[in-house]
């Protein structure tokens, strides 16, 4: 059985993997509206879309999925390739796209993680993450399962309270993915160890069907195509919670999580203990998904991109939310459709999102000191 989910798995990772190589040839192939079918600043260029984690993971699902129909709504019909840059939980995709990327508007990052990363890392950069140009920015969540066979077996979400023997699996101790792992974990008050440093969300899933860790979480791309209809469907993995979307003051369902029988958290949380979760780590938490939760896809350009691609590729954003291929398309890939916040008060809202405050990151920098080996 195992072996067979690991062949499904690969199947979908390898057929997301041939949208991307067909990205360029589509962009040119594929059908255009009639306003794409002006002069514009890309007529005659090649756009680079940079992914900022590796191939096979859930911003990498999405993501190529975005630039191959971005292409069709682009004025000037350019080229569009997708190149991964991972490495150290998004930051060195991010710090490429603003350190040595070209400046012309030729590449445009499609991030994740990238504010929380901003907020919370505070080592010096050569360039300030606040001077590049938003576009957009996508709301997202994260889904956390488990492996059933954890002791003394696992029927319901509410045996996770009972664990034993967990261990949880990361990306980096100060990724916003781990630091909600660990958070939502201590406050249920389930005993774990703690294993992190995984490349991505693919390597992390290896680990998980190899029985190396047993407790993991992914955004809905990679949750909903891969993990659901494959370990979940078999009975080896079953899904715990998910984060629910939060303003700084409502809760709310995330858009991709609309339909799906699953507990946010505070919901698991109020059933096993039988009370609202609240104190310190509850006022952590809620300070993460606020920011990376709010705003956990970017499109973006780099510092100084001139005017013309801004514009450009903003338009063509606003049109892509209204592209009913791409929506089917998204239903059918991802069991969602991924739609972007665009228009010219984004980069501001961006910028002054990018801010917690001294007493939560000094608590952070203590609690990622002190992570469970």
């Amino acid at each position: 059985m195992a072996s067979a989910v690991r062949a499904a798995l690969r199947a979908g990772i390898h057929a997301v993997l041939r949208i991307g190589i067909a990205v360029a040839v589509v962009a040119m192939a594929a059908p255009q509206p009639s306003a794409a079918a002006e002069e514009g600043f890309y007529k005659g260029k090649r756009l680079s879309v940079l992914i900022n984690y590796a191939a096979g993971g859930p911003t990498d699902i999405e993501g190529r999925l975005f630039a191959r129909y971005l292409a069709r709504h682009i004025d000037g019909q350019p080229a569009i390739l997708v190149q991964n840059m991972d490495g150290a939980g998004g930051l060195v995709g991010t710090n490429y796209l603003g350190e040595i990327a070209p400046k012309d508007g030729t590449m445009i990052g499609y991030l994740s993680g990238a504010t929380w990363r901003y907020i919370n890392d505070r080592s010096p950069r050569r360039v300030d993450f606040k001077s590049f140009e938003f576009l957009a920015y996508q709301p997202g969540t994260t889904v956390y399962f488990a492996r059933a066979d954890i002791k003394p077996g696992l029927r319901d979400a509410t045996d996770i309270a009972k664990a034993e023997g967990l261990i949880s699996g990361g990306l980096g101790a100060d990724n916003a993915k781990d630091l909600l792992l660990r958070l939502t974990l201590d406050m249920l008050g389930v005993k774990f160890k703690y294993v992190t440093g995984y490349r991505g969300s693919q390597a992390a899933r290896l680990a998980l069907q190899q029985n190396e860790i047993n407790f993991y979480a992914e955004s809905p791309p990679s949750y909903r195509g891969l993990i659901e209809p494959t370990l979940v469907k078999s009975g080896e993995v079953i899904p715990i919670f998910y984060d629910p979307s939060y303003d700084g003051e409502t809760f709310r369902t995330p858009k991709q999580m609309e339909g799906v029988d699953m507990l946010s958290f505070p919901q698991l949380y109020e059933r096993i203990k039988g009370r609202p979760p609240a104190g310190e780590l509850w006022d952590v938490y809620r300070a993460i998904i606020a920011v990376n939760g709010a705003m956990q896809r970017l499109i973006v350009l780099p510092p100084g991109a001139p005017p013309e691609a801004v514009q450009a590729l903003s338009a063509a954003i606003e049109r892509l939310n209204n592209d009913k291929e791409y929506a089917e398309e998204g239903e059918r890939l991802l069991g969602y459709v991924p739609e972007f916040i665009v228009g010219p008060e984004v980069n501001g809202r961006v910028r002054k999102q990018l801010s917690i405050s001294p007493g939560t990151r000094e608590f952070l920098e203590a609690y990622v000191k002190t992570a469970p080996r």
